[in-house]
């Protein structure tokens, strides 16, 4: 199953601690899901990989600490998803638990690298994005009024004709 949508997980850690809170700062978590699987970076003491799944499973355990803010569709993939497991192997070799840095080496720049391994790099610019998304959304709407165009003159006794036309 190929051209999977690729979207940027966010979420809001400001609540974390009084400080950020009070002074109003962002604090944010990201991670990129594919497959319906998503894929995030954080620290630990070991030198293996800091990339964790968050699975319906870990989901309620993560978020006592990571509250959803929102979904950004990036695009799609063609990369099936054995290649995309591929990547994020070759990524836990620089994405180490014990590598991580809370401004130069976070589950930020975890995403972005992610992110860049799987959409096409002429997609990676805000215009070429938002035409992609556009253009996706515009076929699946098309899709779904020829689905609907289809039921409706199947089940018509033939007497009358029915006019589907295309936004």
């Amino acid at each position: 199953m190929a051209n999977q949508l690729v979207i940027l997980n966010v979420y809001d850690m400001y609540w974390m601690n009084e400080y950020t809170s009070s002074l109003g700062i962002g604090v944010f978590h990201s991670g990129i899901e594919v497959y319906g699987r998503e894929f995030a970076y954080g620290g630990h003491p070991y030198p293996f990989s800091g990339i964790f799944e968050i699975s319906p499973g870990n989901a309620a355990e993560l978020g006592e600490t990571f509250k959803f803010k929102e979904a950004v569709v990036l695009g799609s993939t063609d990369f099936m998803e054995d290649d995309i497991e591929k990547i994020v192997e070759e990524l836990g070799k620089e994405f180490k638990g014990n590598a991580y840095h809370l401004m130069h080496k976070n589950c930020n720049h975890f995403s972005s690298a992610l992110s860049e391994s799987c959409l096409p790099k002429e997609w990676l610019t805000p215009a070429a994005l938002q035409s992609s998304v556009s253009q996706e959304l515009q076929d699946e709407l098309e899709e779904a009024e020829d689905a609907a165009a289809a039921s409706l003159s199947n089940s018509a006794s033939g007497s009358r004709t029915g006019r589907h036309t295309k936004l």
